[in-house]
């Protein structure tokens, strides 16, 4: 699929909204990259400003926002940024599976949107080329499906 590039001038707007980002500090130039790129889409829209929480590695990080999300019930979003990088072993694929599994639990359980960006690459290339300073930075998709999805949830609550 190929990227796209977003327009900021056509954000939703989610005035207040609370949003929380989590990222592994394993990698953490391209995550804090991801995370700049993010905050500032959030703000654009609206959003308060975000608290960042950076955690080990991208592992912790389904825990960590299940907790986020039980002490905290008005974040109406969660944006993850983690790199797992594969290497010659099954570490890779123990971690990507039980980081994307957790992640889809606690976002069924709690019933908020995690988006999403942790990266499972083969290179460190691959990854620096989703968080360099343009606009194919996976933290303004981030922020841009943040924003989009606030605003669809606000406009279709439950009953």
């Amino acid at each position: 699929m190929a990227q796209i590039s977003y327009s900021l001038e056509q954000l939703p707007q989610t005035p207040g909204a609370k949003v929380v980002i989590v990222c592994s500090k394993w990698y953490g130039e391209i995550s804090q990259s991801m995370t700049k790129r993010c905050v500032e889409v959030l703000l654009a829209g609206g959003c308060q400003n975000p608290h960042v929480h950076i955690l080990p590695g991208c592992l912790e990080i389904p825990l960590a926002v299940r907790r986020l999300l039980k002490r905290e019930p008005d974040i109406e979003a969660v944006v993850v940024f983690g790199v797992i990088l594969k290497g010659d072993t099954y570490h890779f694929d123990v971690v990507k599976d039980l980081t994307m599994s957790g992640l889809e639990r606690v976002g069924f359980e709690c019933d908020v949107p995690i988006i999403n960006e942790i990266l499972p690459v083969n290179s460190l290339e691959e990854a620096s080329k989703r968080a360099g300073d343009d606009q194919k930075n996976k933290g303004i998709e981030a922020g841009v499906a943040a924003l989009e999805i606030i605003s669809w949830r606000r406009r279709h609550p439950l009953l």
